[in-house]
């Protein structure tokens, strides 16, 4: 790779690992059969703190985690109805993060105009997903597509990533395929070279030819040749700010991101093995075995190297932001230019408008008048 080259993906990386994201997408913040009915609990999205709810009708909703009354973080409180409750006075917030009734105010007494900030929300594909920009770019984003979901016959595994990493680096990891020799003792691939690949402002696809050898061939049921090599290719595509990758004939896995903050970043993760095919009432005999089987033995193994290398990369730029690195995989910087580009592209076009997640609570005196006279001689007899 030309020197040229090499210092520019110098230069980028070390900005990339201090930029925040781009809010206009949808993120998943829970697993959905995780989420009970009349439960609710605190989840992180780039370092905005969510009360995530499902109410007596089954919905999802998504709340501010902080009750604009006094603070207190609304997951604290119960569900009841549709509303979420405060768990300190008892102020009730809708769906939309009104407040609708405050427990110890007359029933003619105006309510204060408080509200919660409130988060577009969705339940697809097993997953809740919030919304954390500008609600209005809803109708333009659309939750990944991930059309293997509706095939009851393709053996589907959910498996949760949690790495002490910015976002950054996990999906540098993702996206580099040269990373095999970490993998050796799992008898992982080898030899793999870039095919091709393709960047847009918000897109990188790249193509890998990669090797592979020994009981993982013979358990993902390829063939292989006389010196018991197999070769495929592993198409990786980074739509931001989610990932999906396909191994030719054999496995398809969407990784869907989670930024939780400049340290930390998980993955809601669906791994499809079509060639694994069994009729439905088969499945749903072995797949309480077969899953974690293969979650553990299989992806869990490889992901536990990685995540390694991922927090150890965190750690020593968190030591040294300034130090210099030497990128010499072409499909890494894409990567890493398609990620500073949609953070600068949010940051300019939010820089002459309010920060959507700064939230301005404005009362008019009429709207904090006092309790009625009535009341207070009332509560003080």
């Amino acid at each position: 790779m030309e020197l040229a080259t090499t210092l520019k993906g110098q230069t980028v990386q070390n900005k990339v690992r201090e930029i925040g994201i781009n809010p206009g997408y949808w993120y998943p913040v829970y697993w959905a059969d995780q989420l009970k009915v009349g439960q609710v609990v605190p989840v992180t999205l780039w370092q905005q703190s969510i009360a995530v709810y499902r109410d007596v009708g089954g919905k999802p909703h998504a709340l501010e985690n902080a009750c604009p009354h006094k603070g207190v973080e609304l997951h604290k409180g119960q569900v009841q109805d549709d509303r979420l409750v405060c768990p300190y006075h008892g102020w009730e917030f809708n769906s939309a993060g009104e407040c609708v009734n405050i427990p110890y105010f007359p029933s003619d007494q105006k309510l204060p105009c408080a509200n919660a900030r409130s988060y577009p929300t969705e339940e697809r594909y097993g997953m809740i997903w919030v919304f954390p920009g500008d609600p209005a770019l809803v109708p333009l984003r659309q939750i990944p597509e991930v059309p293997e979901y509706a095939d009851s016959d393709c053996l589907m595994i959910p498996i949760t990533g949690i790495f002490n990493a910015h976002f950054s680096i996990s999906n540098e990891n993702t996206m580099d395929v040269f990373h095999g020799f970490l993998h050796k003792n799992l008898q992982g691939w080898f030899d793999p070279a870039l095919l091709n690949l393709q960047q847009t402002d918000d897109s990188v696809q790249a193509d890998y030819r990669v090797s592979y050898r020994g009981t993982l061939i013979k358990f993902l049921g390829l063939s292989a040749d006389d010196n018991g090599v197999t070769t495929r290719t592993v198409s990786i595509h980074y739509q931001y700010p989610h990932y999906h990758s396909t191994m030719e004939g054999v496995s398809s896995l969407y990784l869907m991101r989670l930024p939780v903050g400049p340290n930390e970043t998980r993955s809601f993760t669906l791994l499809f093995l079509p060639k694994v095919r069994l009729p439905a009432w088969v499945q749903n005999l072995v797949k309480p075995i077969l899953i974690p089987l293969v979650r553990r033995f299989l992806f869990m193994r490889f992901l536990e190297q990685d995540i390694e290398m991922m927090e150890s990369e965190q750690r020593i730029f968190r030591q040294d932001p300034q130090r210099r690195y030497v990128e010499v995989n072409p499909a890494i910087l894409a990567l890493q230019r398609v990620l500073v580009r949609q953070y600068e592209q949010f940051v300019q076009q939010s820089s002459q408008l309010e920060h959507p997640s700064q939230l301005e609570h404005r009362y008019t005196e009429t709207e904090t008048q006092p309790f009625k006279e009535s009341f207070v001689a009332t509560a003080s007899e």
